[in-house]
């Protein structure tokens, strides 16, 4: 069973910066790509950046490029985003998977709120 289990997110003021971390069980990861995924109410959840099983090669949604950076830990199952220079459009609710995504596999995902 795949879990995918999303933490780091809070409130941050413009500017700011956050890390999320997601823990990944049920899969091989290490063959796995994954990305950060990112929803608003009322949108679709869109993904924010990408990363090949190796960590070598990532994509990045033009309105997060420059800002955000995607890492991982094959070692420990994990997945981070580093997020700087936050702004209020950064708000959403970020989640974690594979790319492509797994429909069944959504986690909780962690709330970042930048208020305007």
């Amino acid at each position: 069973q795949v879990q995918l289990v999303e933490s780091g997110g809070g409130l941050v003021q413009p500017g700011g910066s956050l890390r999320l971390s997601c823990a990944a069980s049920g899969i091989i990861f290490n063959s796995q790509r994954m990305g950060w995924y990112r929803q608003t109410p009322g949108k679709q959840r869109e993904l924010v950046a990408r990363i090949t099983s190796g960590g070598n090669t990532n994509y990045y949604a033009e309105s997060v490029k420059g800002r955000f950076t995607i890492s991982r830990d094959n070692a420990k199952n994990m997945v981070y985003l580093q997020m700087n220079n936050l702004k209020p459009e950064d708000t959403a609710v970020y989640y974690c998977n594979t790319f492509p995504s797994l429909a069944a596999s959504w986690g909780q995902g962690t709330q970042v709120t930048v208020p305007s």
